[in-house]
């Protein structure tokens, strides 16, 4: 069964009828994204002044080194960007923001339609092995089905897993524990 952008979208606006209103936000529509936008990473954008997010994936840091099998370095952040960026060039995105970040960008659930077919935006970028599966600061997943579309991606050696570079959720939960428990039960 073919999934519909109408059928990822309206998963967005559920999902953020019911977590906004808690938050005092109201729901936005969906948008297309213009080709015209500035890429800051491969899951943040901007246009008109305004920052957006994939919500539940994590780029590839920019400035982490990334090497391949024949010890070329490559800026591993530069290469999860490239592929974002390639990815809005060539498919019509609609995103339906879902909500803020602590920073003010706005989280976004985005779909792209691609000869005919639709496909999750967030999905696309992990399996294609270009972005990571984020997690709560906990460690928990924010979307399990973006865990299985990481997993099935290492296990084929898919884009950035074909490298060895500093996975960037681990280096992120790393950096945000305390300093009294940084190394504890490593």
């Amino acid at each position: 069964m073919a999934i519909r952008a109408s059928d990822i979208l309206l998963t967005a606006m559920t999902i953020a009828a019911t977590l906004l209103p808690a938050y005092g936000q109201q729901v936005a529509s969906s948008f297309t994204v213009p080709k015209n936008i500035t890429l800051q990473t491969g899951d943040t954008w901007e246009f008109n002044g305004q920052v957006y997010r994939l919500y539940g994936i994590q780029s590839c840091i920019r400035g982490s080194i990334a090497v391949d099998a024949a010890g070329n370095k490559r800026d591993c952040g530069s290469l999860s960007l490239a592929q974002l960026g390639g990815l809005f060039q060539t498919a019509a995105v609609t995103c339906q923001p879902i909500g803020r970040a602590r920073d003010d960008a706005i989280f976004t659930v985005c779909a792209a339609e691609i000869e005919g077919s639709t496909i999750d935006v967030g999905t696309a970028m992990i399996s294609s092995g270009f972005a990571f599966a984020a997690t709560y600061a906990d460690g928990n997943a924010v979307n399990v089905s973006y865990v299985v579309a990481e997993l099935t991606a290492k296990g084929s050696g898919e884009g950035l897993w074909a490298f060895k570079f500093p996975h960037p959720v681990q280096a992120l939960l790393r950096s945000s524990q305390p300093a009294a428990t940084k190394g504890a039960g490593q």
